[in-house]
């Protein structure tokens, strides 16, 4: 995917973070924190993205209750975000979403695929193992956070899955709770060898930083190409990979 910014283009890829063109007002930076890549606008958003699929989008305060489309109006109240173009507030997804069409020759979605229903062979699957979210894994959680909404949310999307094990549609949906949980000062460390590892170990070669998984990792680091270690305070604790480094020591 692509950040447009006037004349400027990030595109983002699972290779690469590729900046295209020389002239933007916006001051930025761009570093990676746990299993993130976090993108900063400064005075506009930040980015934050896990390599994957799932994308976070944080604008800058001062747009509170000035914007709308897709990603909601950013007014502090969930339940009016589904609004359509005419201003109209809905239940529906697809109503919702076809308000907001960018070319009008596309076709309305009319009918929406419950792959679950499709595939009762997947549902048996995603339930099993997005029952980890509402199981004692995360007790300390569940007074914090509904994690009805996040379970059923998981048995859908996992249901999409064309394949077995733990794929990216299943580990994403959990990850999306755990870090609701962190926002709340819930630290869950959820991963397993055998549920959405992260094998942090390969990157600690010998007498050099060790890197080690944390379920509530610091949102910015010092690298040598951030040596103040400063980052926008509206980015959340992230999860994930996090070196362990002589002191005053950039790991980059």
């Amino acid at each position: 995917f692509k950040l447009l910014l006037l004349l400027y283009e990030i595109h983002f890829s699972e290779d690469e973070v590729k900046v295209i063109g020389n002239d933007t007002d916006y001051q930025y930076q761009i570093h990676t924190a746990g299993i993130y890549i976090v993108t900063e606008v400064k005075g506009l958003l930040n980015l934050i993205w896990d390599n994957k699929t799932s994308l976070m989008l944080q604008l800058d305060p001062k747009f509170k209750g000035k914007v709308c489309g897709l990603c909601g109006n950013f007014d502090g109240n969930a339940n009016n975000d589904f609004m359509k173009h005419n201003g109209e507030v809905v239940t529906d997804p697809a109503d919702f979403g076809n308000s907001w069409k960018a070319n009008p020759d596309c076709p309305d979605l009319t009918n929406m695929i419950d792959f679950c229903k499709e595939s009762p062979h997947r549902l048996v699957w995603a339930e099993k193992r997005c029952s980890i979210i509402t199981s004692d894994v995360f007790k300390v959680c569940h007074a914090l956070v509904d994690s009805g909404l996040y379970y059923d949310a998981c048995v859908k999307d996992t249901c999409a899955c064309d394949t077995g094990g733990d794929c990216d549609c299943f580990c994403t949906a959990v990850a999306a709770y755990a870090a609701e949980c962190r926002k709340k000062k819930a630290c869950v460390a959820w991963r397993s060898p055998s549920i959405c590892p992260l094998f942090c170990d390969y990157y600690n070669p010998p007498g050099k930083c060790e890197w080690h998984y944390k379920s509530c990792g610091p949102p910015c680091l010092k690298t040598c190409k951030n040596p103040s270690g400063t980052c926008s305070d509206q980015i959340p604790l992230l999860e994930g990979c996090f070196p362990q480094c002589p002191p005053d020591t950039p790991y980059l």
